[in-house]
Order: C-alpha cells, then structure tokens, then sequence
C-alpha cells in the first residue's frame, strides 16, 4: 500500500488548517513563494522516486535474500515493532551523516534550505537522496526485516515526522524526552550556530541523548531557519542542484587531485585550502539575516497559483499510476513534471524571460499528450485533448492579462 499517497489529502488539509490557526493567532508562518517552492520539490521528489525507488528495494530485497542472518516473520507483532525503532536508529545515522559529510548534505540540504518553518516544509524533500540513503537500512535486511515491513515502517517513519514541522505546538514536557516533537525539531532547522546539526532523529529523540547531539529549544535564543549558504531561488531544480554544483566547482578549482576526490567525502563545508584562500566565502551575520524575496502582484500569484495546482494534480496521478507505467512512460512524466516545475520557479523569480518561457511551456503540452496517449498512459484521447487545448487557451490570456512587476531576479 503507498501510505504516502494516501495521506496527500491529509497534508494539504492540515495546512490548511495551520493557515487557520496563522490568521486566528495574528502570526505569519507562511509565505507565498516559499510554500510553493517547499510543495514543488515534494512533488518533484515523489516524481523522481518512480524512477529511483527501485534502488533501494533492489538492493534491499537483494541483502535480505542473500545475507539475512534469521528468518523474521511478518506476520509477528514484535517482528513489527522492532523494525520501527530499528529503522529510527538507521535513519539517524542516515540523517547525522547527511549533515556531517559534503556530498551527503548536497542532496539533504535541500529539506533545509526553507527560510520559513511550517508544515509546507515537512513536504520539502530531496529528489537525489536514493543515491547513498539505501545503504544505511542493509543493517535491517541482514538482521531479516522482511521487505514489506521495511517499507511499511519507513513510510509510517515519515508521516511522523510531518506533523512536528509547526510553530504553533509548544514543547511537550515528558514527551520531549522520548520522542522527537516539534520543538526539538524546529532546533533542528536552525542555523543558529548554538543549535546547528542537532537532533537528528525520525520519530525517536532517545538516540540524540544517547550520542551527544541533542540540543533543546531556548527561550532566550529564537530560532533562525534556513541554511548558512542561502538558496536565494525559487527553483526546485536549483534547489537540489545547488550544493553538488559549488563542490563540483570547487573540485575543479583544486589543484591537488587528492583535493578533488576527497572534498566530496569530508565533513559538511570543507573546502581545499588553496580554493578556500582564492575563493573565500562569507557567512551571513544573522543579527542582520534578511529572508530571501521577490515582490510579485496578486495576479502573478493568483496565476502561479493554479498553474501550481495542476502539476500537485499530475504529480498525485502519476504517483497512483506508478507501478503500471512502463520506463517509458515514467520518463516522460517526470520530464513533463521537472520543465514545468522549473517553468514555475523562473515566474516565481519574476525573472524578465518569465512569460516567454510560460508560453513554451503551455504550447508544450500539447505534444507531450500526444505523446502519453501514443504510450497509452492516458486513454481518454479526445477529451483530454479538448481539456487540454481549453487549459492552454486560458493560460495564454491569463500571460497576456497578466503584467510583470518592476523587480525580479535579473535573468
């Protein structure tokens, strides 16, 4: 069973709901752009994952087979149980280390890079994490966790974590000290120096105690979210870009070939010396931290808006349909999803080729259908042409309607 798609509905009801609470309480956690970037990488990453979940269940189910010291029976309620705190103490060394080594972090950063912190950002999730995050879970194969359970428990691991990404709950007394919650959390997202690379666990706070990296939340010092090298973008494909593409540069910059193989595996923010020296990087003074933004009208929201709708609509079908699409077939969803989550972070940036690049995009959807239905992804030939060609045909009045603010991201 996908948990995972089953709980959408649930997701974006209890955002809702946080933006209820927003407007009640007089505060502001959300911002416009920022929750759709946040949304836009989950959707791309669930989109991604169609291409790449079977990296890990191969390579999982594959050790199980092959390595499994016992045979653990599904069908016991211990079996499950031990899973479960077994697969939070995996995903803490998966998590620690995420932070802890370069290449590492270039693929998790991307959680973090959210200058906000509500449930959006529970959402906000790598779409490159498959290439290293499997091997921290072959513990729980060779110890004979069956497949299903080991599935079924790291998608219950993750809805956990989604409620304790809010400032609107307080901290919990006894609760703190067993299991993660959302102060302890929030900690987590800070870049505040006194609270940086602390609490990494899922659903358990115990392995913190236990290892020395458990910071609580302080009253005298507010949390600052976001990360020490800005995102400064809108763009969900810049967003896991980012980092892999400053150490690329850096490695290249490198003279010694030492440098340029082990800048990827050593601690988060180690750079070669003479790189360092040539190419210094400043941090942000966080007594001055301003959050990134860029002014747009109501109308470029509004249009943003359903635009950004129709590729959740998409994403969620694809998601429902993924295990009767052809490689094929998977392809072309994901690239229709990554040009257009691209095309959406460019309008959120206000960029001056914004609109030039909307209208690719809408044009292109017509023969990306075309294409779908040669594959038989979508049988509904006319109808979905007839949908579609209205879609694009009020798309392209919305461009034109809508104007271009002053100020944006220059291109």
């Amino acid at each position: 069973m996908n948990y995972i798609l089953y709980a959408v509905p649930f997701f974006f009801a209890l955002i809702a709901l946080e933006l209820l609470l927003d407007r009640w309480r007089g505060v502001s956690t959300y911002r416009f752009s920022d929750t759709i970037n946040s949304l836009s990488a989950g959707v791309l990453s669930t989109t991604v994952g169609l291409l790449t979940k079977a990296v890990g269940l191969l390579t999982y189910t594959l050790a199980w087979q092959q390595l499994a010291l016992v045979e653990l029976s599904a069908g016991s309620l211990w079996v499950w149980l031990l899973a479960f705190v077994l697969y939070d103490f995996c995903y803490y060394w998966n998590h620690r280390l995420g932070h802890e080594r370069n290449v590492l972090w270039a693929a998790h950063s991307v959680h973090h890079q959210s200058e906000d912190y509500n449930l959006s950002t529970a959402l906000r999730q790598t779409s490159t994490g498959f290439i290293f995050g499997w091997i921290f879970y072959l513990p729980m194969a060779v110890l004979g966790v069956p497949p299903v359970v080991f599935l079924t428990v790291a998608a219950l691991n993750l809805l956990y974590q989604f409620w304790v990404h809010t400032r609107h709950i307080p901290k919990l007394g006894w609760f703190e000290w067993l299991f993660i919650t959302p102060s302890n959390h929030r900690v987590h997202h800070a870049q505040n120096a006194v609270y940086m690379d602390r609490n990494y666990g899922g659903v358990f706070i115990v392995w913190d105690r236990l290892f020395g990296t458990f910071q609580e939340e302080l009253d005298a010092e507010p949390v600052i979210f976001g990360v020490t090298t800005p995102l400064a973008s809108w763009n969900p494909l810049w967003a896991n870009a980012q980092f892999y593409v400053a150490l690329w540069r850096d490695a290249l910059r490198a003279e010694s070939w030492w440098d340029k193989l082990r800048i990827w595996f050593m601690r988060t923010g180690w750079r070669p010396a003479d790189v360092a020296a040539k190419y210094p990087q400043s941090k942000p003074d966080l007594r001055q931290f301003v959050k990134f933004d860029v002014p747009l009208s109501l109308a470029q929201k509004l249009y943003a808006g359903v635009q950004f709708s129709l590729y959740v609509l998409g994403g969620t079908l694809l998601l429902g349909m993924g295990d009767k699409l052809s490689p094929a077939q998977m392809l072309l969803g994901v690239g229709w999803m990554a040009v257009g989550l691209y095309a959406l972070g460019v309008w959120l940036e206000n960029r001056a080729h914004a609109k030039r690049l909307e209208v690719a995009r809408v044009l292109l959807n017509l023969p990306l259908t075309w294409l779908a239905v040669q594959l038989s992804l979508l049988s509904a030939g006319p109808l979905l042409w007839a949908l579609l060609l209205g879609y694009s045909l009020v798309s392209l009045a919305a461009l034109l309607w809508t104007p271009r603010t002053a100020v944006g991201v220059p291109a």
